[in-house]
């Protein structure tokens, strides 16, 4: 049980006083990087474990229902039904953690999802994304318009000022970064923040979720996130209730990574057409 279940109060003078030993962070970071792959199977079952974590994501200014119901469908079937046939994992009702829109094209995932038949969570970027420089009452009531049209997740942009100031505030996760920034998710920010996370649990009891988002879009890198979070924080994170990747065009890569193991080459761009 947390202290901020028993009803205490839970004391954060402790993170001001918390020093960051940035050489030896990117050293670890730089570890985790230049790690060779786990090969053939073992990276083939890594791969599809990664696909579970994904939030698959289109936050473009020209969104459209059709092409949110494309995501949709990608989301129900990330990897091509034949090749998870190949592999004996055709049945393991393998889907993305969730589908991450903007706030206007929740209406179009939620129905989407429903008409394909799953309950894949749909998660939004409400509160002013992605500067989150908007007014309070504003922000919170994109928020409830947000979960009105059937958002389950929302993803909040912090109001950067308050963390800058000392005035932190809660969350059920923390994510790197929004995508939009010109440098997003890195392994040495991610180090900080999931010690961060695991200090936290050993403080309170209480487990906070982490998302990298932005920049994550080849196999290779989803591997060396799952490894991160493996060794940093344990086998009890990697479960997307506690860690997820928010991402766009990183499945593709994946399901060509498992066409390639399955067949032994890789795909023309008509051999995975929805990728």
């Amino acid at each position: 049980m947390s202290a901020h279940q028993r009803g205490t109060e839970l004391d954060l003078s402790w993170i001001s006083k918390i020093q960051v030993n940035q050489p030896a962070v990117l050293r670890r970071a730089e570890q985790i990087q230049a790690r060779r792959p786990v090969k053939k199977e073992w990276q083939a079952a890594w791969l599809l474990k990664a696909v579970t974590f994904i939030d698959l994501t289109t936050l473009s200014g020209d969104d459209t229902s059709s092409n949110i119901q494309r995501l949709c469908y990608k989301a129900k079937y990330p990897i091509r039904e034949d090749l998870l046939k190949a592999l004996n994992m055709h049945d393991k009702g393998i889907t993305t953690a969730a589908v991450c829109v903007y706030p206007a094209c929740v209406c179009d995932a939620v129905k989407a999802l429903k008409a394909a038949g799953c309950d894949i969570p749909v998660a939004s970027v409400a509160t002013g994304f992605p500067a989150g420089q908007t007014h309070l009452k504003t922000r919170l009531e994109e928020i409830r318009l947000a979960v009105e049209d059937g958002a389950s997740e929302i993803d909040v942009v912090i109001n950067r000022t308050l963390v800058l100031t000392g005035q932190w505030e809660g969350s059920d996760f923390i994510k790197t970064s929004t995508g939009k920034e010109t440098v997003n998710a890195t392994f040495p920010v991610a180090i900080v923040m999931l010690r961060a996370i695991r200090d936290f649990f050993w403080k309170t009891g209480n487990k906070i979720g982490f998302k990298p988002a932005g920049g994550i879009r080849s196999a290779k890198d989803s591997l060396a996130w799952l490894s991160l979070i493996k060794e940093e924080l344990g086998d009890e994170w990697l479960k997307p209730e506690l860690f997820r990747i928010g991402a766009s065009t990183l499945l593709a890569d994946i399901e060509r990574q498992i066409y390639h193991h399955v067949t032994g080459r890789y795909a023309a761009y008509h051999d995975l057409p929805m990728s």
